[in-house]
């Protein structure tokens, strides 16, 4: 095993300049642990640390493979610090692996700092593309767009229901306590018709990929207490598509609505906007539900 590794070390390190180390961004499995490549296992076996969300998650994957790695945690509450020891590790020629606990590093998980302070400092980032929830959802959504969003976690991020309602799909994160709330709000601001797709647990034992109305949608959650267990990825369907002014007059109404009553607000971002106040009377009686 150790005259492979260093093969493998040789092969990885051939091309770089041997005084200063690469950030390899590895994407990891996402439930199935058959799903790590080989290129990425011969990058964790290969590499010199191997930054962790949670090595106590990391670990299991490792020892499920056979690679005793030196690991450190790279969380949230921790990022700028162990960053920083990262990058001096780098700078002395040490390859470091970034890993989160599931998935693609950066996406909704810790390491888009580090990444971005390698490239200050110009040093090689290298992705290792691999697993990704998003987009595993979306290709199991039969939604057909050239445009798609990704949102992440909502709650987090604090985004208004009223972004949401564009004419491309929609990725949301969502934690299973929130799951049921999230998709109430969903169905009260879109109406019953709008499409949904509900993943949860992908590539694992109780996988489940759903799609429906949005009506549908808090009956399916509600149907055995496993309906709100695990992680969850939404794909919102496709809203109609606006007419050319109609974002701008709904930010603006978004704006009015903060000090004014729905009628008042949509009068004066008519008049602002030269659009029907009807239509933006409409639009905001669902914002302030």
């Amino acid at each position: 095993m150790a005259v492979l590794t260093i093969q493998r070390r040789e092969r990885l390190t051939a091309h770089l300049n041997p005084t200063r180390g690469t950030l390899y961004v590895v994407a990891t499995p996402i439930g199935n642990l058959a799903d790590s490549s080989p290129r990425s296992l011969d990058i964790l076996r290969a590499a010199d640390i191997v930054a962790c969300e949670d090595t106590r998650t990391s670990r299991t994957l490792l020892a499920h493979h056979g690679i005793e790695a030196r690991m450190v945690a790279l969380h949230a509450h921790n990022e700028r610090e162990a960053g920083e020891k990262l990058l001096r590790a780098l700078r002395e020629g040490s390859n470091v692996a970034l890993v989160s606990d599931a998935g693609t590093p950066a996406v909704s998980d810790p390491g888009a700092l580090l990444v971005a302070a390698a490239h200050r400092e110009g040093l090689r980032v290298i992705p290792v593309p691999g697993p990704s929830a998003a987009i595993a959802a979306y290709s199991a959504s039969g939604f057909t767009a050239a445009t798609f969003q990704f949102v992440g976690f909502l709650a987090a991020k604090q985004h208004s229901l009223q972004e949401l309602d564009v004419p491309w799909p929609v990725i949301l994160y969502e934690a299973p306590h929130r799951v049921f709330k999230t998709v109430t709000a969903l169905l009260e601001r879109f109406g019953p018709e709008r499409e949904l797709v509900i993943a949860r647990e992908m590539s694992k034992k109780f996988e489940e990929v759903a799609r429906m109305k949005l009506e549908a949608a808090p009956a399916w959650l509600n149907d055995g207490a496993h309906r709100q267990q695990g992680e969850f990825v939404l794909v919102l369907g496709p809203g109609e598509a606006k007419k050319p002014g109609m974002a701008e007059a709904e930010r603006i109404l978004g704006i009015l609505l903060e000090r004014l009553p729905a009628s008042e607000a949509a009068r004066l971002a008519a008049k602002i906007t030269g659009l029907p106040k009807k239509a933006l009377y409409a639009s905001s009686l669902k914002s302030v539900k």
